[in-house]
C-alpha cells in the first residue's frame, strides 16, 4: 500500500529542518510516491521551489526515456505548519483556490502582529480561516480542550484530522493511543503522518548542527531537544506500510486527503494593477500618447523615421501582451523621482526599449546603439518585462513609500531576498554548534574568502589538524550547510504589485526596517510564476553625482546634469588611459584599471566594452585577448561564418555581450526562438540549477556542422557558462557606461567636488574613505580634518572649492542627533571648550569621540588635554545634576602609543584638579588616533612615517616601483587596501598595496598563495618581494616572498577592501 506525506519540512522552515524542497520532490518521485505536501512553518516561501520540481517531474513523466512508459507525475499539495500559543501544531492542506487564499491570508494576519521571523496564531485564528483547507492535527491534540477541539470541529468539519506519526520512540505509542481515544471522543478521522524534517537519513547531522544554532547551544549540550534517531526522513512506501500495517486505513486516509487536495499553483490568477489614466483614454491609448510625447521632447522635434517606426512596432506588441499598466507604473514612478529632483535611471535590458527611452525610463538610445528589443520583449517569451530603475540610494525609500501610498499595503508588497550560508558565517556558525573555540574560528573565517572551498588547507594554515574527527565534521557540515537559507530578508527594491490583494496569492510578513513589508517569496519564485516585478534599486554612484552637481552650483554656479556633460573629451580619456580611476563607477578596480591601458578608449562605445570585457562571460570564454590583438592591429580581423559578420561586426569578430552570444546560438546553432529563450533562462539559474550543461553539445555539434571551428564553438559555450556566472547585456554596459563617463568627466576636471560628493554617498564603491581621501590629495586636493567649528555633518568645500572639510559622520561615535546639539551650540559661538560642553550639552561617548578624532582643535588645544577636559567636565555636569558623587574615568584600552597613565587613572570631579603635562602626539600617534576614529587620516597616510625606516632598507615608494625596469626584482612595503581571487582566475590572488606615493599591484599565482596564505590574508602592512612585469603601461609585482613587517606600536587599524 501506497501513502501520501502530508507533514514535511524543507529548509524554509529556517533552522527547524534540512533539505531543499526539490530534493523532497526528487525523493518522493524515486520512491514513486504520488504526492508530497509541503508544510513549513508558518511560510510559503518554499512552495514555488516545490512547485517548479514537480513541473519538471511532468516533463519527464511526458517524455520518457527510450520510448518505455514512465512513472506517474508527482503533485504537490501546497500547505503550512501553524503553531498556536496553546502548544496545538497544525498542517493545513489547500484543497482549492479559496483555500490557498485563506491559508495566505492565516499567515499574513499572524506574522503581521508579531515581530520579523515571528508569529502569533491562535485556534480562533485558523478556524476564522478554515474555507477550502484540510487541517491534520500534528501536535497537542491529545491535550487539546473539549473548547479547542470543539471550535475547530465545527469549523473544518470532516476535513479536520488527527495525525498519527510513527517514527520508531518508544513513547510514540503512549500517545498515540491517548490521540486516537481523544478522536474517538471527537469523532474526528486519524490519518498516517510520520513528520519529515530532511529528504534523508544521512541529513540528520545537518538537521542537528541547524537546530543548534537556533538554539544558540551545542551538540554536546542540546540533548533530548532533537529526535535520537533518523526516522525523520523522507522514508518509502513499502517502509511505512511495513510501520503502519496495524492500522493500514489511516494510509488509506493520507490518499484520500491528497486526492481531495486539488489546488495547483497552476491555479494562480494574476492581474497587474489598473492604471490610472485620464478619462477618454485606455491604458493603451494613454501609454502611445505619453510615449509619442516623450519622443517629440528627446528628438527636439524631429524625430527620425526610424524611431518613428520602431516605437510603433513596440507599442503594438507591448498592447497585444496587456503589458501597458506595468509601463506607466514605471513612468509615473520616473515623473514622481523627476519632479521631486531624485536623480534615477533604467538598466538592464530595459534600456533595448525605444518606448523606455522616450518615457525617460532609460538613458540610452537604443536606435541609434543598434541595440536589440527582443532582448527585453518579445511575442515568443512567455514572461512578463523586467525593468530595473537605479535611484540614489539615500533617497530610495521616499520612492518606495510612495509606492506604497499609491497603491496601498494590501496591493503592493517588497519582494524577500533569501539569506542563505556562505562559506565565512557557515565556518563560524556550524563552528560554533559543534564547540569549537571562538579564536580557532576567527582565525579560520579570517582566511576564507566568499569562494573558499579548499577549508581543509585552511584549517593546516591556520594550525589545525584536518584530519581531527571533529576538524572533519567542521569540514563536512560546513560544506553541506552551503546555500541553506538562514532567514528572509528584502530584496534590494523589487515590488509585487497586483489588482487585488497580494495577500491572496503570497504571505506578506513584517521586515526588519521599519514602514516595510514582504512577501514570503523572493524575485526567482515571482519569475518562476510570470509575476510582474517592479525593481527599485539603490545605487550610490546617482547619489554621488547628485551631491557634485549640487557642490558644482553652489561653489562654482554651474547648472550641470548627466545630459549636459560632453560627450567628448580627450584629457578625460587620456586619464582613463592612465587607470587613473580611483572612484570613478564601474571601471575603479583593480582589474578595471589594468584593462584601461590596454583597451584604451577613446568614444563613449570604448566605454561600453570596457565594462563589458572585465567580466567572467568573455573572461571564460577566452574573448579577451583576441578582442584586444585586433583592436591594437595585432591580429586580422575574421569572422567564423559569413552569417555572423552583422552580429560581431562591433566587436571585431568577437562576442563580448549577452546579446551577441544569444544571436550566435540563433543563427549559428539554429536555435529556435523558444529555444533560445530557455536558454536565456538557463543562463540566469546556472548558480542554481546547473542547467545550462545541457546545452553545451548541442552548441557545439550545430556549429561545428555549419563549418565553424570547433575551438570557436567550445569558446562560445564556455562564454555562455561564464555569463551564467556574471556578464552584461550591451544596454546594460552602455546605462553603466553614461554613468561612468560622467564621474570620470567630474573626476578630471573638478576633484576636490568629486572625492566630497563621494565620501557623502560612502558606503558605496570599491574603496574606503581613506583611499579615496589619500588619491584626493595626490591630485592636488587640501583635505582638511574634522572641526566642530567648520565641520558639518557631510564633508563640505572650502576655500573657493578647492580645500575638502571632513564632515563630522565619520566620528565613529558620533550619532546625527549629536551633530544636530553641536549645530545648535555652535550658533552661541561658545568661546571656550567648556562653554561648548556646556551648551551642546553631548554625552560623555560624543565628547570622547570628538576629541579623540581632533574635531576640538580649534580650541587651541591638544587631543589628550581635550580629552582630560571634556571627561572632567561631563563628571561635574552629573555631580551637578545629582546622579553621582564619586566616578572614575572609563578605562579604556590605550590609544595607540599611549601607555595607561593618567588617562586611566581615578578622577575626583569635585576637586580643583589640575591638568598634567601631556606629551604631544607624535605623526605616528597622530595618524593611528585618525584612523581609530575617522577611518582616515588628514594629516598623513600610515606609511609615511614608516618612510625613513624603510629607506634605510633601501626600499622604495610606489611611485619607484613605477618606475622601475621590466624584469627586475622588487622589494615593497604597503598598506593592504584590497584582495581579490575571482573565480575566472584559476585560484590567483590580486593584492593592492598602497603608501603615500601611490599603488602597487600585486599577482600571486595559486601555489605561492597556498605557500603564504596566512600572511597574505591576515597583516594589514605586508612586505612584497617580486619580479617588475610592465606591460602595456601596466605594472604588476609577481610574487615571490612575503614577510610581515614589524611596524613599531603595531599596524593601524585599516579595513581592506576583500574578495568583493
Amino acid at each position: 500500500m501506497c501513502y501520501v506525506p502530508l507533514w514535511c519540512r524543507s529548509h524554509f522552515s529556517f533552522l527547524h529542518a534540512a533539505g531543499s524542497p526539490e530534493e523532497l520532490v526528487l525523493r518522493a518521485a524515486e520512491y514513486g510516491l504520488p504526492a508530497i505536501a509541503l508544510t513549513d512553518r508558518a511560510s510559503l516561501s518554499g512552495v514555488v521551489r516545490a512547485h517548479t520540481a514537480t513541473r519538471a517531474q511532468h516533463r519527464a513523466a511526458a517524455q520518457p526515456a527510450g520510448g518505455q512508459p514512465g512513472q506517474p507525475a508527482i503533485r504537490l499539495i501546497v500547505g503550512a505548519e501553524i503553531e498556536t500559543t496553546d502548544g496545538s501544531s497544525l498542517a493545513l492542506l489547500a484543497r482549492t483556490r479559496e483555500g490557498y487564499g485563506q491559508l495566505c491570508r492565516l499567515i499574513t494576519t499572524i506574522r503581521l502582529r508579531a515581530s520579523k521571523g515571528q508569529w502569533e496564531a491562535t485556534a480562533e485564528d485558523i478556524a476564522g480561516h478554515a474555507e477550502g483547507l484540510t487541517a491534520l492535527w500534528t501536535t497537542g491534540f491529545a491535550d487539546a480542550s473539549s473548547h479547542t477541539v470543539g471550535l475547530l470541529r465545527e469549523a473544518f468539519g470532516e476535513h479536520l484530522f488527527a495525525a498519527i506519526a510513527r517514527h520508531r520512540l518508544p513513547e510514540e505509542r503512549a500517545r498515540e493511543r491517548l490521540i486516537r481515544a481523544h478522536a474517538l471522543e471527537h469523532q474526528i478521522t486519524c490519518a498516517a503522518a510520520p513528520q519529515v524534517l530532511y529528504p534523508a537519513r544521512e541529513n540528520r547531522p545537518l538537521y542537528e548542527i541547524l537546530r543548534c544554532i537556533d538554539r544558540g547551544t551545542t551538540i554536546h549540550q542540546i540533548g533530548n531537544r532533537v529526535p535520537p534517531n533518523a526516522e525523520y526522513a523522507l522514508r518509502c512506501g513499502e517502509e511505512i506500510a511495513r510501520l503502519y500495517r496495524d492500522i493500514p486505513e489511516t494510509l488509506e486516509q493520507s490518499l484520500q486527503i491528497a486526492r481531495e487536495c486539488r489546488f495547483s499553483l497552476d491555479d494562480l490568477v494574476y492581474r497587474y494593477p489598473t492604471e490610472r489614466v485620464p478619462e477618454g483614454y485606455t491604458t493603451g491609448g494613454w501609454l502611445r500618447r505619453v510615449t509619442l510625447q516623450g519622443a517629440q521632447e528627446r528628438y527636439r522635434g524631429e524625430v527620425p523615421t526610424e524611431v518613428s517606426q520602431q516605437l510603433k512596432k513596440e507599442l503594438a506588441l507591448i498592447e497585444e501582451l496587456d503589458y501597458c499598466g506595468y509601463f506607466l507604473t514605471m513612468y509615473e514612478i520616473v515623473n514622481f523621482c523627476r519632479e521631486r529632483g531624485i536623480l534615477c535611471q533604467g538598466r538592464g535590458s530595459a534600456a533595448n526599449s525605444a518606448v523606455c527611452f522616450c518615457l525617460r525610463i532609460t538613458a540610452i538610445d537604443p536606435v541609434r546603439m543598434g541595440l536589440l528589443f527582443e532582448r527585453f520583449l518579445s511575442r515568443e517569451r512567455a514572461e512578463p518585462p523586467d525593468i530595473d530603475l537605479d535611484i540614489e540610494h539615500n533617497r530610495r525609500e521616499e520612492v518606495i513609500q510612495h509606492l506604497y501610498q499609491s497603491y496601498g499595503r494590501d496591493r503592493a508588497a517588497m519582494v524577500a531576498n533569501v539569506i542563505r550560508y556562505r562559506p565565512k558565517s557557515a565556518i563560524r556558525e556550524v563552528g560554533k554548534a559543534l564547540g569549537l573555540p571562538a579564536t580557532d574560528l576567527d582565525r579560520i573565517a579570517r582566511m576564507v574568502s566568499h569562494r573558499s572551498t579548499a577549508l581543509p588547507e585552511i584549517l593546516r594554515d591556520a594550525g589545525l589538524d584536518p584530519e581531527a574527527p571533529l576538524h572533519r565534521q567542521l569540514i563536512e557540515l560546513s560544506r553541506e550547510i552551503l546555500d541553506t537559507p538562514r532567514h528572509l530578508s528584502i530584496h534590494p527594491g523589487g515590488f509585487l504589485l497586483g489588482s487585488e490583494p497580494v495577500i491572496e496569492l503570497v504571505p506578506v510578513e513584517n521586515a526588519a526596517m521599519e514602514a516595510r513589508t514582504v512577501i514570503q517569496w523572493d524575485k526567482y519564485d515571482v519569475e518562476a510564476l510570470g509575476l510582474f516585478k517592479v525593481d527599485l534599486l539603490g545605487l550610490g554612484a546617482l547619489t554621488h553625482l547628485t551631491g557634485a552637481f549640487a557642490l558644482l552650483k553652489q561653489h562654482y554656479g554651474l547648472d550641470l546634469s548627466m545630459a549636459r556633460i560632453p560627450a567628448r573629451d580627450d584629457a578625460v580619456f587620456d586619464m582613463l588611459c592612465r587607470g587613473d580611476t580611483i572612484g570613478v563607477f564601474q571601471i575603479e578596480s583593480r582589474a578595471q584599471m589594468s584593462m584601461l591601458p590596454r583597451l584604451r578608449p577613446r568614444e563613449f562605445y570604448d566605454l561600453v566594452i570596457e565594462i563589458s570585457i572585465v567580466r567572467p562571460g568573455p573572461i571564460t570564454g577566452g574573448m579577451v585577448h583576441p578582442y584586444l590583438r585586433r583592436r591594437n592591429g595585432e591580429e586580422d580581423v575574421h569572422y567564423p561564418h559569413p552569417d555572423l559578420v552583422p552580429v560581431l561586426r562591433k566587436t571585431l569578430g568577437v562576442p563580448l555581450f549577452q546579446e551577441q552570444v544569444m544571436k550566435l546560438a540563433v543563427i549559428a546553432a539554429d536555435y529556435t526562438p523558444g529555444e533560445a529563450d530557455q536558454l536565456r533562462r538557463d543562463m540566469a539559474a546556472w548558480r542554481r540549477s546547473g542547467a545550462i550543461e545541457k546545452h553545451g553539445e548541442t552548441i557545439i555539434s550545430r556549429m561545428t556542422s555549419k563549418g565553424i571551428e570547433r575551438e570557436f564553438a567550445q569558446a562560445v559555450f564556455d562564454q555562455i557558462r561564464g555569463f551564467g556566472e556574471y556578464g552584461f547585456p550591451e544596454s546594460h554596459a552602455a546605462s553603466f557606461a553614461l554613468i561612468a563617463w560622467c564621474t570620470a568627466w567630474l573626476r578630471h576636471h573638478y576633484p576636490a567636488v568629486f572625492a566630497c560628493a563621494l565620501l557623502n554617498a560612502w558606503p558605496m564603491g570599491f574603496y574606503a574613505p581613506a583611499t579615496i581621501v589619500e588619491d584626493a590629495k595626490r591630485r592636488g586636493v587640501t583635505v582638511l580634518p574634522v572641526d566642530t567649528a567648520r565641520s558639518d555633518w557631510e564633508c563640505t568645500l572650502e576655500g573657493g572649492g578647492a580645500a575638502i572639510r571632513m564632515g563630522l559622520r565619520y566620528v565613529k561615535g558620533l550619532s546625527i542627533q549629536a551633530w544636530e546639539q553641536i549645530r545648535r551650540a555652535r550658533s552661541e559661538m561658545p568661546g571656550s571648550l567648556a562653554a561648548f560642553v556646556s551648551a551642546a550639552r553631548l554625552d560623555e561617548r560624543s565628547l570622547s569621540a570628538l576629541a579623540e578624532s581632533g574635531a576640538l582643535s580649534a580650541f587651541g588645544i591638544s587631543r589628550r588635554q581635550a580629552l582630560w577636559e571634556v571627561l572632567g567636565s561631563t563628571r561635574r555636569r552629573d555631580i551637578g545634576r545629582g546622579r553621582e558623587s564619586r566616578r572614575t574615568l572609563p578605562t579604556r584600552p590605550a590609544m595607540a602609543g599611549e601607555s595607561k597613565s593618567t588617562l586611566q587613572q581615578p578622577l575626583d570631579a569635585t576637586a580643583n584638579t589640575v591638568a598634567p603635562e601631556f606629551r604631544p602626539l607624535d605623526e605616528t600617534e597622530l595618524i593611528r588616533w585618525n584612523y581609530r576614529r575617522t577611518r582616515h587620516s588628514a594629516d598623513g597616510h600610515p606609511m609615511a612615517p614608516l618612510r625613513g625606516h624603510l629607506r634605510n632598507r633601501a626600499l622604495p615608494t610606489a611611485c619607484d616601483v613605477a618606475a622601475g625596469i621590466d624584469g627586475s626584482t622588487v622589494s615593497f612595503v604597503g598598506l593592504v587596501i584590497c584582495r581579490q581571487r575571482p573565480s575566472t582566475a584559476g585560484g590567483t590572488l590580486f593584492l593592492t598595496l598602497e603608501d603615500e606615493t601611490g599603488f602597487v599591484n600585486v599577482i600571486v599565482w595559486k601555489s605561492d598563495f597556498r605557500r603564504h596564505r596566512v600572511t597574505l590574508l591576515t597583516q594589514v602592512v605586508l612586505g612584497i618581494t617580486g619580479t617588475l612585469q610592465r606591460q602595456d603601461g601596466v605594472v604588476h609585482l609577481i610574487l615571490r616572498s612575503c614577510w610581515a613587517p614589524q611596524i613599531p606600536g603595531g599596524a593601524p587599524a585599516v579595513a581592506s577592501h576583500d574578495f568583493h
